[in-house]
């Protein structure tokens, strides 16, 4: 690692634990340094029997751009033993640590199993943009309060890739027509939309303040009673990943590896249009 800094920034008070995404440079990008630290602080929130709920934000304009691309681009190519999932696109990332493509794309499906599998409801509160891989992220989450300034896209398709691991956690959660159009265009939508099609719970004027709302809620339940309901509604999701995580990781490697994919995302970080566009 270049920096001690953390790319995730834990803190428990109030029986509640807030994990924040800081890793600024690439628009806190699912680099192998942040999806590895989310994960301790996923682990040291479920074991503090002092915590209620997680809530899960961040620093900046951006939730998180989806894959670190400078990272993934770094790995290994089609031969070695991982492939990646290409889900989402960001800036110039932290290389150290990077693995192949395969292990990343396991690497992530094991994040968003551990949001999902967290005994302790997970509250997204987003002021910000999501892209790609963070739609993942958003999809994991219980609850996600969405403020006036968050846009939401999936723009894997123009990178000449698809959201492989993330659709385990998206798909379930919008209507099938919203699916259909956002994972093949990659336009953008708001927060109200995204409320209307089902990715997020409340689209709040004040996201702080409806989490805040949220939370108070959460305290007058046990901890018993929050683990056993949260399991009911994440059991069928979690079937899909027992049914289609490795092959999705196994697409993943595919893709990622392919000459469209290879000249996406040198486009996209060479700041250029790729070759297919008209």
């Amino acid at each position: 690692m270049t920096s001690t800094a953390m790319y995730v920034r834990y803190l428990a008070a109030d029986g509640a634990a807030t994990l924040t995404l800081d890793s600024p440079h690439n628009r806190n990008a699912l680099s192998a340094r942040l999806i590895a630290e989310l994960r301790q602080g996923l682990a040291a929130a479920a074991a503090d029997p002092a915590v209620r709920a997680v809530v899960l934000t961040h620093t900046g304009g951006t939730f998180c751009a989806g894959a670190d691309l400078a990272e993934a681009s770094a790995e290994p190519e089609s031969g070695s033993p991982g492939a990646a999932d290409p889900a989402g696109a960001a800036g110039a990332g932290d290389r150290a640590g990077a693995a192949g493509p395969r292990a990343r794309a396991r690497s992530l499906a094991g994040l968003l199993r551990a949001i999902l599998e967290l005994p302790k409801p997970v509250i997204a509160r987003i002021d910000g943009h999501v892209r790609a891989g963070g739609m993942g992220l958003a999809g994991a989450c219980d609850i996600v309060i969405a403020g006036p300034s968050s846009t939401f896209a999936l723009t894997e398709a123009r990178l000449g890739l698809a959201p492989s691991i993330i659709s385990l956690t998206v798909l379930p959660r919008l209507t099938s027509r919203a699916a259909a159009r956002y994972f093949l265009t990659g336009e953008k939508f708001g927060a109200r939309e995204a409320a209307a099609l089902g990715l997020v719970t409340i689209a709040a004027g004040d996201a702080a303040e409806a989490t805040a709302a949220i939370l108070g809620e959460l305290r007058l339940a046990s901890p018993q009673g929050l683990a056993e309901s949260k399991a009911l509604t994440t059991a069928a999701i979690l079937g899909g990943f027992d049914r289609s995580a490795e092959r999705l990781a196994a697409e993943s490697a595919r893709l990622f590896g392919s000459e469209e994919a290879l000249e996406g995302m040198a486009a996209f970080l060479r700041k250029r249009r790729p070759r297919w566009a008209v």
